[in-house]
């Protein structure tokens, strides 16, 4: 059958007029298909099988984007109304492709298509957000030009710490560093801080980091989109903000929950006093948040629309910084700095821990924990020297699980819950020598 008539093109166009932001609703595909079918009856009593089953093959086809979606290198996809689709990709950064939009007609099929899995519209309904069926992130902005529309698209394997560590964004040390950061030794991980300006990799460092949360902590994630990968842990929360339930509510609802820490996709309003409350009362905090270095962080959370008090700002135990940096003719993402707050004089003292030097394309060894060290120290009872040690341990063990192709968050997670329950088995699993147990 011919789905280009005029006859057709209306039937489908004004099915999916009628279920815009109704199938983000509806979880199943089988469901959805139903669904589709009684709305196609409602607006067509005689539609034949044909019909109906022409136009749910339709609504699940995004041309001439759909061989892009699922594309592992393809990070963005930016369709510029009718004018060009540009890319961004892994390897090679924007590309302008070969393909656009034919017509506005065609243009608007597409978007009536995406706007049934809405989730929110705002700005009286031309702006929207959008969670296709594979997982990806659109955004519609609706213009006299007709629509542009950027999707982040969406990896079916999440990167890794150690797929990180092989693309050359940190070393092993210093993916020690964070596991150190996010354990805490089982005594109190840290409230972390990751920054960086937009698509320098911050939610992907972010979300690779959940291979190293224990199985036992309750998570509640709060975010303006769903993006990050939280299939490793059991007891979370997700959350998402809509017009009508700002980020603010969500944080200070999520304090009800019982979390033992809260997860911020980017903080970037008033919800960063609510973060701070939340640390000052022991529940640990991490979080994205715009900014090119760690001073730039605590500049942004004192002033507007954050306003966090100085005096608290210390509360946070460690930023580190993502940046894509040119090497080799090309962009590529690497941690620029890592740095934990100290105290406060007239300001808010930082120790940099770590740097990029954007000249000589290398960055300084890491250096030892120091503030967050010892605050660690203090919980065990063991001297700074064993904590030392159990980062240089843990750097092994990731060198270990990589030469083993173990690279994947889940089996990353899979071992570190092993770790977690009995270090000495854990570390003979992997053929390395026991350095000494400890009560984490």
């Amino acid at each position: 059958m011919d789905w280009n008539n005029n006859n057709n093109y209306d039937l489908r166009r004004a099915v999916y007029e009628r279920m815009s932001e109704q199938l983000s609703k509806i979880p199943e595909e089988s469901d959805r298909n139903k669904y589709i079918e009684r709305v196609v009856k409602g607006i067509k009593p005689d539609a034949s099988k044909s019909e109906i089953d022409g136009v749910i093959a339709d609504s699940k086809k995004f041309d001439p984007i759909d061989k892009y979606l699922y594309d592992p290198d393809v990070e963005d996809i930016m369709v510029n109304n009718i004018s060009n689709i540009f890319l961004y990709t892994t390897k090679s950064g924007f590309i302008k492709t070969k393909d656009s939009i034919n017509s506005k007609k065609d243009l608007e099929m597409l978007v009536a298509k995406m706007k049934m899995y809405a989730t929110t519209a705002v700005a009286s309904k031309k702006i929207f957000d959008v969670h296709l069926p594979n997982g990806s992130r659109v955004n519609i902005v609706d213009s006299p030009l007709g629509a542009d529309i950027t999707i982040r698209n969406f990896k079916p394997t999440a990167m890794s710490i150690i797929d990180l560590i092989n693309a050359g964004e940190m070393s092993y040390q210093m993916a020690a560093r964070l596991w150190i950061y996010v354990d805490g030794l089982k005594v109190r991980p840290a409230n972390l801080l990751i920054g960086g300006m937009p698509a320098s990799g911050k939610t992907t460092l972010l979300n690779a980091m959940f291979s190293f949360f224990r199985p036992e902590e309750r998570i509640v994630v709060i975010e303006e989109t769903y993006e990050l990968n939280t299939e490793t842990q059991e007891n979370c929360v997700r959350l998402e903000t809509d017009p009508s339930v700002p980020m603010e509510d969500l944080v200070k609802n999520a304090l009800r929950m019982r979390p033992d820490m809260i997860i911020i996709g980017e903080v970037r309003g008033s919800e960063a006093k609510d973060m701070m409350t939340a640390m000052n009362i022991g529940k640990i905090s991490m979080g994205t948040i715009h900014a090119s270095t760690a001073r730039d962080v605590v500049t942004r959370l004192q002033h507007s629309p954050m306003n966090v008090d100085m005096d608290i700002v210390p509360l946070i135990d460690a930023i580190a910084i993502v940046s894509q940096v040119p090497e080799k003719g090309r962009m590529v993402r690497k941690i620029t700095q890592v740095s934990e707050i100290s105290g406060i004089e007239t300001q808010v003292l930082m120790s940099d821990l770590y740097t990029y030097d954007y000249k000589t394309h290398r960055g300084t060894d890491i250096l030892p924990s120091v503030t967050y060290r010892d605050t660690l120290s203090k919980l065990t009872g063991y001297p700074p020297s064993e904590i030392i040690m159990e980062e240089q341990r843990r750097a092994k063990i990731l060198e270990r699980l990589n030469g083993l192709g173990t690279r994947n968050m889940h089996d990353i997670n899979a071992f570190c819950k092993e770790y977690y329950e009995d270090q000495e088995k854990a570390m003979q699993k992997i053929g390395l020598p026991d350095l000494g147990k400890l009560p984490w």
